[in-house]
């Protein structure tokens, strides 16, 4: 499985416990994701701008882990990445 990237969130964007969510130009959730310590923890959700699923995956103190899935317009899963 190869490693996918995802956009860059400076730390200093983050509050320091709680649900984190980021916007697209126009208004429209562009991501959403628990953080703890200041970092993403928990599950998280990136999102296209006509609002379908882009993206998911878990992060443990803000590094990827586990399966993260990336999904087509139509909402179908088509490239699973795996994260040690």
């Amino acid at each position: 499985m190869s490693r996918g990237r995802l956009p860059h969130v400076p730390q200093a964007a983050f509050p320091d416990e709680g649900l984190h969510e980021e916007r697209h130009r126009d208004g429209s959730l562009r991501a959403r994701g628990p953080v703890a310590g200041g970092q993403p923890h928990g599950y998280w959700e990136w999102f296209r701008l006509d609002g379908t699923l882009l993206r998911s995956g878990t992060f443990d103190a803000g590094r990827q882990t586990g399966e993260w899935t990336t999904y087509d317009r139509s909402g179908a899963p088509y490239k699973t990445t795996t994260f040690g």
